[in-house]
């Protein structure tokens, strides 16, 4: 009998990484998006195409959904044109999003209300890294079923897949996740700056201090770029990453945890928006980061 193919709803940076990673795997893979254009791209890389949510979830019994909104996700859901449109017995979906936890649980009751199980599995790791599959995916939910089904597709796309328990945990590990991603990028991009300042050779400091005690993940993954000062072809959108930051502090703040040096941190990132680098890798708190004292 022949394998259904995957769907894969949301074909941005993350979602087309994803799906390419899929059909590298073998597996068919009908892609859905808002965006001709992506679709058309999906369509050249080989992928299939379906002109709805609901006709992809009718040649599909496990969908991935990358969006960058809850109302995004509503749409897709329960929309005219959704996922869930009538019954959706036995439907996974793999929402891979990064929303709020509130957020997410409203989007397990609508699936639910249709027969659909609906899984939280935020994704760790730039489009970038996604696109090598060097990603890590966060799986909460309380189906062991469904969760033994998606496993076996999410390792086709990521490194590591982490079970981190029940429906939400997913979202709560990201978000995290995410507070650690923005204060290593800052601090990748200080100390490139203080670098740069005192006349050290970046990509020679970028070697030594990637192999010693101040290595991170940001450093490796950023530093190239925060050294080219090219963040053109971004990875992670700053206006993206601006829903994360707020998500964070948001989260933080319901359970009542400081986060000083992430309240610092964020501060370069709105700095970013308001120098107008809404469309630029969140590298760019390197520019930023220059602006603050510009040398004469």
């Amino acid at each position: 009998m022949r394998t259904k193919p995957i769907g894969v709803v949301g074909l941005g940076i993350m979602g087309s990484a994803m799906s390419a990673s899929l059909m590298a795997s073998g597996r068919d893979v009908v892609g859905f998006d808002i965006d001709a254009a992506r679709l058309g791209e999906h369509a050249g890389r080989g992928g299939l195409t379906a002109a709805s949510a609901t006709e992809l979830a009718a040649r599909c019994d496990v969908v991935v959904t990358s969006l960058t909104s809850s109302r995004a996700l509503e749409a897709v859901l329960t929309g005219p044109d959704g996922l869930c449109v009538g019954d959706a017995p036995g439907l996974i979906i793999i929402e891979t999003s990064t929303l709020s936890p509130d957020e997410k649980s409203q989007a397990r009751h609508r699936a639910d209300e249709r027969g659909a199980v609906l899984l939280d599995c935020p994704m760790s790791g730039t489009g970038q890294q996604a696109r090598s599959g060097d990603i890590v995916a966060y799986l909460s939910g309380d189906s062991s079923a469904a969760k033994a089904a998606a496993t076996e597709i999410l390792l086709m796309m990521c490194r590591a897949v982490y079970d981190v328990g029940t429906f939400g945990n997913g979202t709560r590990m990201k978000l995290i996740a995410n507070l650690l991603v923005a204060v290593h990028n800052a601090a990748a991009a200080e100390a490139l700056v203080l670098a740069k300042r005192s006349g050290m050779d970046l990509d020679g400091v970028l070697a030594a201090v990637g192999d010693g005690a101040g290595a991170s993940r940001m450093l490796a993954v950023r530093g190239p770029l925060m050294i080219s000062e090219d963040f053109s072809t971004a990875t992670m959108r700053v206006s993206t990453f601006q829903k994360d930051i707020d998500l964070i502090a948001a989260f933080a703040s319901d359970v009542g945890s400081p986060t000083p040096l992430f309240s610092a941190t964020a501060d370069l990132y709105r700095m970013a928006v308001e120098q107008g680098r809404d469309d630029e890798d969140t590298a760019c708190v390197f520019g930023v980061l220059e602006s603050l004292n510009p040398r004469p």
